[in-house]
């Protein structure tokens, strides 16, 4: 029994870390159901990817089978008594590539939709035999971009249908600790990462979120939405901005068009409700709430602190005709860590208390995508807005009077953003190009003591910053000699408003290169090389000293830069397998490096609360390298089992100038996952990580034993 195990274990009285550990080890939801019968039914439709046009008479056969279906003159098709589990599609019609679809899940419950888009082939087929493959390509990044599908996210071991904690065990990516769900990919630090849901860009990706990373205990995406998942680790695609280490495009399912389904959930933390289904004939919608009853479970076992999250998650679709398409997304998240002052008979619970700050957040975003198509291709125009709100506050002794006040920090990141792309699909060319505008709001009132230089200080600044933001993109993808080349050149450029620093475009360039080239039908060589920028977080940009200057802007804060190239080889032995090995290289120029602790900040920010609220100068340097084997087969023993291997290290800058090592130079990261489906819907899972130790720095044991320093966090320094 996991809560058996927890409150056994908490028992022991160990650090804050390990209560952590157990408490989300416990946030599991186990289906106690198994579903026979073959009475799956799967809608969809088959269209030109270039104008949204029908396919008719287009080849379905569900993969690994013999079982077929055949559009129609509208591109739909039907499959029905389909047995459940997990399905593939493979697609082919004359005049165009063929194509193998995500994974499906086929329930007895609910009729699956899915559309299917096929590219226009140029390549003349004379006795020539192209096979589709589920490892799909892009031209832009043709490497380090990895897929996930709906079945890998389900049935990740361990990762407790949190797409959050499902995602840490993909190639590269190495954990901080047990109980947040940092991302740290191939060295870079867990604030270098982007996540984009179906278009939208969201900031947020976890409950409890550190503000300016993107870290926290609980994701906040309901893996019910989720279609598929890219992930790339390089090669970002022009169109994405304001990342250095990785990209992360999560596309969601449409709502059911036949009639409304309801799903509520009990979980071992939370309950959850989700509908799904028809607005009109034209419009589907698929929303879901969740709220914890965590603190409940935790006062009774008397923890010193009581967590409480609520979530919502929303997508509302509309085909307006056959060439144009509307789609409103929203996710929001209310979130409370309050203290539990009835918990302190023990000396460690005491301790608990004595520093942890009683932390209130909520955010939300809110979009909406116009898709209309063309003749030779399609535009896209994406509106949206997101808003956090943070709140910290902590007394002495927990006892709420001014003169014990130690924190009281509140603000708010406003961002109101708009972008147009233009996709064309014309003899072969792929062309995308475009750009963006942002208003940005950044709210903040500080009250915070620290001991600095040997005495206390006290920081007391109340910000209203607003600033711009600027971009401009274009790519260009081409295939040569009947596709065995294929060559991706992109170039962007962004500005704000913040600084002399940051308002040039020319300041900010940033080409890349891709190219893969075909050496036999299976085995490819692959390459990409780029220069990518980031904005330091807001919380950087509106840091103010007593004087109510702002600090960092004095100091000439500007973008942060890294220079990747990754290079590697494509072996597809067969229809079921893949293997990977790349090299990669990440420079990094002018990363913002704190002056209070003589670090890069590329080694902060895992852990809860801010990050980058402090005096910065952009003066650090750094490097990240080193290679990866990645190997996927889909029948192992039956096992659908993926290996990776990442070596890697990372290196920045100290104040002296010498490269040491970062707190996140792990060297090793090995994962191997494994799952297998047996009788009756019943499968089995296995996961083993293993992640090398990190660098770490002791307490000053004579500052820490200094009352004034130890009152100003309530901890050793």
């Amino acid at each position: 029994d996991p809560f058996l195990v927890f409150i056994l274990k908490t028992k022991l009285k160990k650090e804050m870390k390990k209560y952590f550990l157990y408490i989300f080890l416990i946030i599991i939801n186990i289906p106690l159901f198994s579903q026979s019968g073959e009475n799956g039914i799967i809608k969809g439709r088959i269209f030109n990817s270039k104008n949204n046009e029908p396919i008719p008479f287009a080849n379905i056969v569900i993969w690994g089978t013999t079982i077929g279906s055949v559009s129609d003159f509208d591109g739909n098709f039907i499959f029905t008594g389909i047995k459940p589990g997990y399905i593939e599609l493979r697609v082919s019609s004359v005049g165009f590539d063929p194509y193998v679809s995500e994974e499906i899940l086929i329930t007895n419950a609910k009729t699956v939709f899915i559309d299917i888009p096929l590219n226009e082939s140029l390549v003349v087929l004379d006795e020539v035999i192209v096979k589709a493959s589920p490892f799909r390509k892009k031209e832009e990044s043709p490497n380090s971009l990895r897929r996930l599908g709906i079945q890998e996210i389900e049935k990740n071991p361990g990762g407790n249908r949190d797409i959050s904690k499902v995602i840490q065990s993909l190639p590269g990516i190495a954990p901080t600790v047990s109980y947040r769900n940092d991302l740290i990919v191939r060295g870079g630090g867990p604030g270098e990462n982007r996540f984009f849901l179906d278009d939208v860009e969201i900031p947020n990706l976890n409950h409890f979120a550190t503000q300016g990373a993107s870290g926290g205990p609980v994701g906040i995406l309901n893996v019910d939405f989720i279609r598929e998942l890219e992930y790339y680790a390089g090669a970002f695609p022009a169109s994405r901005y304001n990342s250095l280490s990785s990209v992360f495009e999560f596309k969601q399912i449409d709502g059911n068009k036949e009639k409304l389904k309801t799903r509520a959930t009990i979980g071992a933390s939370d309950l959850a409700l989700t509908l799904n289904g028809p607005i009109s004939d034209n419009t589907t919608f698929i929303f879901s709430a969740r709220r914890s009853y965590l603190q409940y479970i935790f006062s009774v076992i008397g923890l010193p602190f009581l967590p409480t999250y609520n979530d919502y998650q929303l997508k509302v679709k509309t085909k307006i005709n056959d060439k144009n398409e509307l789609t409103v997304i929203s996710l929001g998240a209310l979130d409370n860590f309050s203290l539990n002052l009835e918990a302190d008979s023990t000396e460690y619970q005491k301790y608990i208390l004595s520093y942890l700050p009683v932390n209130e957040q909520w955010n939300y975003t809110f979009g909406i995508v116009w898709k209309h198509y063309r003749d030779n291709g399609y535009d896209t125009w994406v509106a949206s807005r997101n808003y956090l709100n943070n709140r910290q506050y902590k007394y002495k002794n927990n006892i709420e009077v001014d003169s014990l006040k130690i924190l009281d920090y509140i603000s708010d990141e406003i961002e109101n953003k708009f972008r147009y792309e233009r996709t064309i699909l014309s003899e072969g060319y792929k062309i995308n190009f475009g750009g963006g505008f942002e208003y940005v709001k950044y709210l903040n009132s500080t009250y915070s003591k620290f001991y600095f230089n040997n005495q206390p200080f006290t920081v007391l600044y109340d910000t209203y910053l607003e600033l711009f933001k600027y971009g401009l993109f274009a790519q260009v993808s081409k295939g040569f000699f009947d596709k065995k080349l294929n060559l991706s050149f992109g170039l962007r450029t962004d500005a704000n408003s913040y600084s002399q620093e940051m308002n040039n475009f020319l300041n900010q360039l940033s080409p890349r290169l891709s190219a893969s080239y075909s050496l036999t039908e299976k085995l490819s060589v692959n390459f990409n090389t780029g220069r990518y920028y980031q904005l330091p977080p807001y919380t950087a940009l509106g840091y103010k000293n007593l004087e109510g200057e702002y600090v960092n802007e004095n100091n000439g804060l500007t973008y942060i830069s890294a220079n990747h190239m990754v290079t590697g080889i494509e072996l597809l032995p067969n229809e079921n397998s893949k293997l990977t090995v790349e090299g990669f290289y990440k420079g990094y120029n002018n990363y913002p490096f704190s002056v209070k602790d003589s670090v890069s900040l590329a080694s902060k920010g895992g852990d809860f609360g801010t990050y980058g609220d402090e005096e910065l100068t952009s003066t650090s340097e750094g490097r990240a390298y080193g290679a990866e084997v990645y190997y996927r087969n889909k029948s192992v023993l039956g096992f659908n089992t993926i290996f990776s291997y990442t070596l890697v290290r990372s290196e920045f800058s100290d104040r002296n100038g010498e490269l040491i090592s970062s707190s996140w130079d792990n060297k090793h990261l090995l994962n191997i996952t494994g799952t297998k489906g047996f009788g009756k819907n019943w499968d089995i899972g296995f996961k083993w990580r293993f992640v090398g130790g990190t660098p770490y720095t002791p307490y000053d044991e004579y500052t820490s034993s200094i009352v004034e320093a130890w009152d100003a966090k309530g901890q050793g320094l």
